[in-house]
Formats: C-alpha cells, sequence, structure tokens
C-alpha cells in the first residue's frame, strides 16, 4: 500500500466551493518544495454561526452553478483545513467542514446542503466528541443518523463514511492536550471498527485512514501533524493519497 501511496503522491494534483476540473493552478507535488499551509484568512475569526452562513452559501453556489462532478467534505477542523491545492483533481469540491464541530452539531446543520446533487460526500466526524466527553453509545448513534440523513436526501450519491484519526499522544502540543490525553488511542481504534460494521448495516461505504496515519504504538505519526491533533501539509498528501486510492478502487 506504501508503494501505491508514493507513486499517487508523485502526481500532481479549491475556498470550501472549488471546481478542480478545469483548474489552471494545479500543483505539482513531485517538484513542490515549499509547505502548503491552509489559507483561510478572516474565515478563521468567524463565530459558528458565521460559519454556517458561509457554508450555505457556498452550497447555494454550488446548487445554482449546477457543480459537475461534486464532492462534499463534511466534518470539522480536519476537514476545513484541507489545503484546497491537494484535493484531487478532476472534481468540483464543497467543503463543509467547520472548526471545533461534534456528530451531533454535524447531524443539524446537513440540511445545508440539501440542495445539492454530489455524486460522492466524505464524511469525517467524531473526535470532538471524544474530547468533551460524549460517549460511544451516542457518537455511534449520530453517526447512524447521519447516514440515514444522507441515504434519504441524496439518494444517487455515494455516501463515504471515513475513520475518526488518532491522536499523537505524549507528542502532543494542542492547547487541549490532557483532554486529548484523556481519550486512549485504542478507543478510537475499537470505534472504528464499531463504525466499518455500522456502514455495512447501513449500506454506505467506509473508509479506513486509520492505519495511513498511526505508528508502531498506534498513535498519530508525528510527522504528519503539527500538534499532535491537527494535520500538516505531509498528513494531508497522505490523506489526498487515499482519496485517490479510493476514486482508482470504485
Amino acid at each position: 500500500m506504501l508503494a501505491v501511496m508514493l507513486l499517487i503522491l508523485r502526481q500532481h494534483g479549491t475556498a470550501a466551493f472549488v471546481d478542480t476540473q478545469n483548474s489552471q493552478n494545479q500543483v505539482n507535488l513531485a517538484t513542490q518544495n515549499q509547505e502548503l499551509k491552509p489559507q483561510l484568512g478572516p474565515r478563521h475569526n468567524l463565530n459558528y454561526q458565521q460559519w454556517l452562513d458561509v457554508l450555505k452559501q457556498e452550497a447555494e453556489a454550488a446548487t445554482s452553478e449546477n457543480a459537475k462532478n461534486l464532492t462534499v467534505l463534511a466534518g470539522d477542523s480536519l476537514s476545513m483545513w484541507f489545503p484546497p491545492e491537494l484535493l484531487p483533481e478532476e472534481k468540483t469540491w464543497l467543503n463543509q467542514g467547520v472548526s471545533g464541530e461534534s456528530s451531533a452539531g454535524l447531524l443539524k446543520r446537513l440540511k445545508i446542503f440539501d440542495r445539492t446533487q454530489p455524486k460522492t460526500i466524505f464524511v469525517m466526524i467524531g473526535i470532538n466528541d471524544l474530547i468533551r466527553g460524549v460517549e460511544d453509545e451516542q457518537i455511534l448513534e449520530n453517526h447512524r443518523q447521519i447516514m440515514k440523513y444522507l441515504k434519504k436526501k441524496h439518494p444517487k450519491a455515494q455516501i463515504v463514511v471515513q475513520s475518526i484519526l488518532p491522536h499523537g499522544d505524549e507528542s502532543i502540543t494542542w492547547e487541549g492536550r490532557e483532554k486529548l490525553l484523556a481519550v486512549p488511542n485504542n478507543r478510537i481504534r475499537i470505534l472504528n471498527q464499531q463504525l466499518q460494521s455500522m456502514t455495512k448495516q447501513e449500506g454506505v461505504k467506509f473508509l479506513n485512514l486509520h492505519p495511513l496515519f498511526t505508528d508502531r504504538e498506534g498513535n498519530l505519526r508525528s510527522l504528519l501533524s503539527t500538534d499532535g491533533l491537527h494535520l500538516n501539509s505531509q498528513g494531508y498528501l497522505v490523506w489526498r493519497s487515499a482519496l485517490k486510492m479510493w476514486e482508482i478502487g470504485e
């Protein structure tokens, strides 16, 4: 698998709503030496409701423009910070990630992109629930309701639930370090196994990112993270490669 990933990483690859099908500014990942960093500008200072207003506007734009090969990223800051330059090409991407989002919060706001017609919807959510002490049973139930809702509202779309990523354990430098350390990575691993079983029950797809990001101890690999929770450009390159492999496999 690593060989395939490295091969994909040598290929070259917007803004939460971006069209990569006709982009004139593709990034050559094989020759780029400069680290890519997320560029959110003033968006980073928005409060939650302001974020929802922006996401609604972008979803409406995707609908009115009848975006081709529309693909949605739904989740928290991990999705939100995905560098537009690294999103796989030949798609129109609608990023519906919000920093600090929980599974309950995501479930409540799925209606924002009801009127879009995505080909694929990628969901990653749950780490903030764990940090806030939400029980696994409630996280799983929220996931189930998310799957059911998306199946009902987007019957033609392929729904892909992605595994929850581990954290960096003792290497964590994130401001909420103690709360994150209180969540064992083994708990995340087991929760992902339960999620995978649930996706089979609900008839949706499961993309297991977990093993691509873990070291031998089952922790988030430090070279892929900025602070033991969030990803750096190398981490997003791994995620990109997984999305590319998923596309090839489908």
